[in-house]
């Protein structure tokens, strides 16, 4: 499986965005959960560290396409340096409200700011290799290589931030996040010679939103982040039910670790089907993967049920953006990926927030009927739109 993907760094320049971008967004799986922990150990309440999180979440995905339209009117570099530095300054202060005691709707404040100045660094990362390569396959190959990445950092980070905030405190995940944040984007962004162009003048083209196929990925990925955030939340719960709460970090990269090893081996097949039958079959998958989960009431067999559940998380993300690439204008690149990370963002926090109510009220395993539920609607939005996104041209890999 290892092999396709050597050939893809020989490209000057390719290496240093890579790592660069791996460290700046090593945080996207460490916030939510950060967040949830700082919350519940002040407060007690998964309904609250649920709101908290899903208003991060919701600001993520209300700014993310603002975002991306300004990268590609402007260029990465000249948008990411502000923001990181807002960003940082807007996580500090969600801590300082919760140490301080201060009133409830401080912590929402600042989690509004701080999703507001978030940065989709991993959408940034995959514009730069759609301008560096140009070769489908290789393309195919690359996205495939950042989504085992993404589950890499899904795997460590839920992980990382448990450890951090059991051994030492709650807010210790989130200092971490921070460093990683700003160290890593401050690098990306001075590697300017893999930058795709800034193009000022884009003439009378509307959003990419309005792009049919666009829209049906965008409400896919909504449901999809709806299953992610309502596991994240839940699998808190679940843990800390059976008495391991300390076992969570270890539950959530069990299905990030199943995600990356599908994504690993998808990116190195050579495919004779085209994306849109590769994409619903995913989501097919994505949902009888998830049934499982509903039946367990034990740490160590959960940990195997949410393996399997993310074995098809990876190849349909991979598909998702490579639909985008082949729908959306080179021009509105950037904004067109920021769609899908926004829906998924977006998703998250509607998954949060119901997953957070709905452990409190029925307990965490029936909770995970709502992920369950929102897996099912992805999967039937996907397969009734399936027309919408297919594209012309279509290579094979």
């Amino acid at each position: 499986m290892v092999g396709p993907y050597r050939g893809l760094f020989g490209t000057p320049g390719v290496k240093g965005f890579v790592i660069a971008g791996f460290v700046g967004r090593a945080p996207m799986s460490m916030l939510g959960i950060g967040v949830i922990l700082l919350i519940t150990a002040i407060t007690g309440s998964y309904a609250k560290a649920g709101a908290v999180a899903a208003t991060f979440s919701i600001a993520v995905a209300v700014a993310g396409p603002l975002t991306g339209r300004l990268v590609d009117r402007f260029g990465q570099a000249r948008v990411l340096l502000p923001l990181v530095l807002l960003h940082a300054c807007s996580l500090t202060t969600l801590m300082l409200c919760a140490h301080a005691g201060a009133p409830e709707w401080t912590l929402y404040a600042a989690g509004a700011a701080a999703g507001a100045t978030g940065i989709s660094l991993g959408s940034m990362v995959r514009a730069r290799w759609s301008h560096v390569l140009g070769d489908p396959a290789k393309l195919h190959t690359a996205f495939s290589f950042e989504s085992v990445a993404d589950e890499v950092i899904f795997v460590g980070g839920p992980a990382f931030v448990t450890a951090l905030t059991i051994a030492i405190n709650p807010y210790a995940g989130l200092i971490a996040a921070i460093v990683l944040t700003v160290s890593g984007t401050v690098a990306f962004a001075s590697l300017r010679a893999t930058e795709p162009p800034a193009v000022r003048h884009r003439g009378a083209a509307g959003s990419p939103i309005a792009i049919p196929g666009v829209a049906l990925l965008s409400a896919v990925f909504l449901a999809m982040g709806a299953v992610f955030g309502s596991v994240d939340i839940t699998t808190v719960a679940f843990a800390e039910e059976h008495g391991s709460k300390a076992a969570a970090g270890l539950l959530l990269a069990s299905i990030a670790c199943g995600s990356a090893v599908s994504g690993l081996w998808y990116g190195s097949r050579q495919w004779k089907i085209s994306l849109r039958a590769r994409f619903v079959r995913g989501l097919s998958l994505f949902a009888a993967g998830l049934t499982p989960v509903l039946l367990m009431r034990d740490v160590r067999v959960m940990a195997l049920a949410l393996f399997v559940a993310g074995l098809s998380i990876s190849p349909t993300i991979i598909t998702g953006f490579s639909l985008v690439e082949r729908l959306v204008p080179a021009a509105q690149l950037n904004e067109g990926m920021a769609w899908i990370t926004t829906s998924i963002n977006l998703g998250v926090a509607v998954g949060s927030w119901a997953g957070g109510r709905l452990t409190d009220v029925f307990g965490a395993s029936n909770a995970y009927g709502f992920s369950y539920a929102c897996a099912l609607l992805a999967a039937v939005v996907g397969l009734a739109g399936s027309a919408l996104v297919r594209v012309r041209h279509q290579h094979t890999n």
